[in-house]
């Protein structure tokens, strides 16, 4: 059985625990409580030296760290991940665009408001909003044409951008003014074996 070591709120563990319910597969859940420090004591940095959640140990002292690598390894061989090359990079293109031009804006901004910062970190949580919204209006003139990130049906492109989008709303973003990511989270919440962020 994998053990999956994570911050509940977090949406880059609710990834990892969405795709591990959606595959069927049997996980255990053990809490890391990384506002009172236990992602960085010196027994959790042999699981991750990076100090960081979420960590899968696959089998005892076997450990995987990163969500997005943990997805890969996960959906590989899946009907998550596509057989076609061009499909898979295209899975990866829109993984790399979600690490690097939407998570640090609005999961970001997220962390700060659930955890009572927002006031400390008011002029940062501004110089957010822009690139934040750049994200989400990039990801609204795709989904205008398309369903899904990544070919025509549902992968872990749409888990990895889906985990944050929904509820970037708590980090202080307008989903309103995007008609089409609201019809494709909509449609996400009803495939197979669909979990919410608190499950």
């Amino acid at each position: 059985m994998f053990k999956l070591y994570e911050y509940s709120p977090s949406g880059n563990c609710y990834k990892v625990r969405l795709l591990l319910t959606q595959l069927n597969l049997l996980f255990q859940r053990i809490e890391i409580d990384i506002l009172k420090g236990e992602s960085r004591t010196p027994e959790f940095l042999i699981k991750n030296p990076n100090g960081r959640i979420p960590v899968l140990e696959i089998e005892p002292d076997k450990f995987l760290f990163e969500s997005n690598a943990i997805m890969f390894y996960l959906s590989e061989g899946t009907d998550f991940f596509p057989s076609d090359k061009f499909e898979r990079a295209l899975v990866m293109q829109w993984l790399f665009f979600e690490q690097y031009s939407h998570e640090p804006f609005i999961a970001t901004s997220r962390f700060w408001y659930m955890t009572g910062k927002a006031e400390e970190y008011r002029e940062a949580l501004q110089q957010k909003q822009a690139p934040g919204y750049a994200a989400l209006g990039m990801m609204e003139r795709h989904l205008e044409k398309n369903d899904f990130f990544a070919g025509d049906r549902y992968t872990i492109a749409d888990i990895g951008l889906f985990a944050y989008t929904h509820v970037a709303g708590e980090g202080g973003f307008d989903l309103t003014r995007f008609p089409a990511i609201q019809t494709w989270i909509d449609r996400l919440k009803i495939q197979p074996r669909y979990i919410s962020i608190t499950q």
